[in-house]
């Protein structure tokens, strides 16, 4: 059982840098086909300083630093039973090619079903630019079979 003691977790800042190679590579990956996402200037005409972040990209930051992988090891979730839940993004401002987007995360609810089979941990995160600003809130709720 995943110890409720965790609830309330704050884990590290993750600082992701919003990169032009990076976010092209992702949106043709993903199979986005809107060139405000791959093209500088559609991004500019349709009112972007540069290439915005393609809506699911800021998920990549605690990814990166290996934030998540520290907390499935604090958590002591092995990976070969977790399951991706849910995942959920409101969004405040764009992320543009030259910002710096910063992601802190706390597990807000840790709670079971089916008797224990299944465990689900509630993580929401608040991602700002290097100007404070809100960019996304983001909900994530991973499950780990038992």
């Amino acid at each position: 059982m995943i110890d409720r003691k965790w609830v309330g977790h704050e884990l590290p800042p993750s600082v992701l840098p919003i990169e032009r190679s990076r976010l092209q590579f992702f949106a043709r990956a993903i199979g986005e086909t809107d060139p405000v996402y791959i093209d500088d200037a559609a991004a500019r005409r349709s009112g972007y300083p540069d290439l915005p972040a393609p809506p699911t990209f800021l998920f990549a930051a605690e990814l990166d630093s290996g934030a998540i992988d520290q907390l499935l090891e604090q958590l002591g979730v092995p990976v070969a039973k977790l399951l991706h839940g849910e995942q959920g993004f409101t969004y405040h401002a764009a992320a543009c090619v030259g910002d710096t987007i910063t992601v802190r995360s706390v597990i807000e609810d840790i709670y079971d079903k089916k008797n224990g089979a299944l465990e689900f941990v509630e993580k929401t995160s608040r991602a700002t630019n290097q100007r404070g600003e809100l960019v996304a809130e983001l909900r994530t709720v991973l499950v780990c079979r038992n």
